[in-house]
């Protein structure tokens, strides 16, 4: 009788738990999920304010959308592919990397590659005028008297 006791007894408690994790899982989406897609969107009235931030009625309605299409089993990108054919890439909070965007990508990293370019060579040109300042200019060498008097005769027989 006991065993039978400790057998019921240890089915109830399965059973409580297994009803626990269904109910653990009912909010799928959470707001977490819903809003990590979101903060990569644009709100479509608001300029420049994120989806998941912005509280105007297109936007909550794109959330529950989000929400749906999450429930229905879609993936983070095909959720935004679906925003991008509808609305344009002007949704996107991020700018995809192809085509006249990845300029905007990489002229940041060319203009600081440029800058430092600049530097170095500006800092070099500076070093090297401030050493030619700092040396000591040569000793200019005697000329004797007899060299300058043929100096002036060879001159005066170009003339």
């Amino acid at each position: 009788m006991t065993r039978r006791l400790v057998l019921t007894m240890l089915v109830l408690v399965a059973s409580f738990y297994t009803v626990a994790l269904v109910q653990a899982q009912e909010g799928f989406p959470s707001d977490n999920d819903v809003n990590a897609i979101a903060r990569k969107l644009y709100c479509p009235v608001c300029p420049n304010t994120p989806l998941d931030v912005c509280e105007t009625k297109a936007c909550q309605d794109w959330r529950a959308q989000i929400r749906e299409q999450l429930a229905d089993g879609w993936n983070e990108e095909q959720i935004i592919d679906y925003f991008v054919v509808q609305y344009g890439e002007r949704v996107l909070a991020e700018p995809e990397r192809s085509g006249f965007t990845a300029f905007v990508w990489l002229l940041p990293v060319m203009a600081s590659v440029l800058g430092l370019v600049v530097v170095g060579q500006a800092l070099r040109s500076w070093r090297t005028g401030r050493l030619a300042q700092t040396q000591p200019i040569p000793p200019q060498p005697e000329v004797s008297p007899e060299t300058l008097a043929k100096i002036e005769k060879e001159l005066s027989d170009l003339a």
